[in-house]
């Protein structure tokens, strides 16, 4: 479609998309590239782009104009508002919507309303902290402590307070960290720290400080540093949080320091822990009701890698070999004609390898204790490990993927067999080449 695209809508356009994979979470890499691809469609090879996670700049025009520049604030898309926004993103690749109503379309993602009421996704965030949970090893009490607490967070999000939403992970650490510490003198519930993972889940910023890692391995230095530096303020308030609730408390040092599991769960319970996850990732983000079986099979590969290299290797690269696995999984998905978005299936794998979750503890425990420092750096080594595996992951997909795409076009210029059926599957094409391959001298 289309050199007769206006230059100043299609900047418009291209700016509201770049502000929707913000906040669907991607790396300003991958959305500049992005752009680039959806700019070429309309006939904008020499489109310029500068993405930063809140500031957007795009020039479309020749020498040098029009130029389009957007600052927005941090926002976060549920799952069915990603999915929306990558619907239109594969019709825009293609050139396949005109950018005024691209535009309007765009508003309309933005101000969907959650397939889901308020009820039904506070019970997600219940069932997510649950799933959580139950990953962590704590005691049977600690599971059902942990599904209340999350009950309460998640009704807590709800509350639409600008004020309390920037003050909302140290709220949530402090009401979460009061109530364990109490109940941590009567109930036996393993580990307070490690139980108090679940419930402040949503407010890890594992993903954020993942995505920092792969920028600047990327070389986007401005955007990977300011999200590092993001990602680890989140991790101080939470820390603080739980910090403020062990004083109000009255718990001393030993509190903060790592317990065993006073009674270990059967192996079977972190299985059923994988599928209740995405459970509450499905209804408290409200994800389309296509989207479950993917998102489940890509939280079954992550858990199962990551076991498996903690067992066989050792467990500070657990957390690689389970992005290392599941990274080709999550794009092979994206690339199917009805599979799911990647950042829709990348996002609760994230948050299974947990990688801001040991931070959270390391961070807490320097500050209480004099050893956690320790613990700390090897939760950043764990976070930097879990960006390798994604690195490696993708480098080894789009590698396979772009030698079958050059099979695919070699076997497709080969002359016609007599009375063979003409392919139109990969499979086909592909059979069809190997023929003609055994049949020359």
């Amino acid at each position: 479609m289309t050199d007769a695209a206006d230059p100043a809508v299609l900047s418009r356009f291209l700016l509201g998309l770049a502000e929707g994979l913000t906040a669907s979470g991607e790396s300003v890499d991958r959305i500049r590239d992005t752009m680039a691809q959806i700019a070429k469609a309309y006939g904008r090879e020499g489109a310029q782009f500068v993405v930063l996670p809140t500031l957007t700049l795009v020039e479309t025009g020749e020498h040098g104009g029009p130029v389009a520049l957007r600052s927005t604030t941090r926002t976060q898309f549920r799952f069915d508002q990603i999915a929306e926004l990558y619907r239109l993103i594969e019709a825009a690749r293609r050139g396949g919507v005109e950018p005024e109503d691209g535009i309007h379309r765009l508003n309309e993602i933005g101000a969907m309303r959650p397939r889901f009421g308020w009820i039904v996704r506070t019970l997600g965030h219940a069932v997510l902290t649950l799933g959580l949970a139950l990953l962590l090893e704590p005691t049977w009490q600690g599971a059902l402590i942990a599904l209340g607490l999350g009950a309460g967070i998640g009704l807590l999000k709800l509350v639409r307070s600008p004020t309390l939403q920037l003050i909302m992970p140290i709220v949530a650490a402090f009401v979460c960290a009061v109530a364990v510490f109490l109940l941590a003198e009567v109930v036996p519930i393993g580990d307070p720290l490690h139980l108090l993972i679940a419930p402040l889940a949503t407010f890890l910023p594992g993903g954020v400080l993942t995505t920092a890692t792969m920028e600047l391995a990327a070389r986007q230095m401005l955007a990977g540093a300011a999200r590092l530096v993001y990602g680890l303020v989140q991790l101080a308030l939470l820390s603080f949080g739980i910090l403020t609730a062990g004083v109000v408390a009255g718990v001393d040092s030993s509190a903060y320091e790592p317990l065993a599991s006073a009674a270990a769960l059967p192996w079977w319970v972190a299985l059923v822990g994988v599928v209740v996850i995405a459970v509450g990732d499905y209804l408290h983000f409200s994800a389309p009701s296509a989207t479950f079986g993917w998102v489940l099979l890509v939280l079954a590969v992550a858990y199962a890698a990551q076991k498996l290299g903690a067992t066989l290797i050792d467990p500070a690269v657990g957390g690689l070999i389970g992005a290392l696995a599941m990274t080709p999984l999550v794009l092979w998905i994206a690339d199917l004609r009805h599979g799911a978005p990647s950042q829709l299936t990348f996002l609760p794998g994230f948050w299974l390898l947990v990688p801001g979750a040991a931070g959270l503890v390391g961070l807490t425990e320097s500050v209480a204790t004099d050893g956690g420092l320790a613990d700390f750096a090897a939760a950043l080594t764990a976070v930097m490990s879990i960006a390798l595996g994604v690195l490696i992951g993708t480098a080894v997909y789009r590698a396979v993927h772009h030698g079958a795409e050059e099979i695919v076009q070699f076997a497709v210029a080969l002359p016609p067999q007599p009375d063979a059926p003409v392919p139109t599957t990969l499979g086909q094409r592909m059979r069809q080449w190997w023929g003609s391959v055994r049949k020359r001298p």
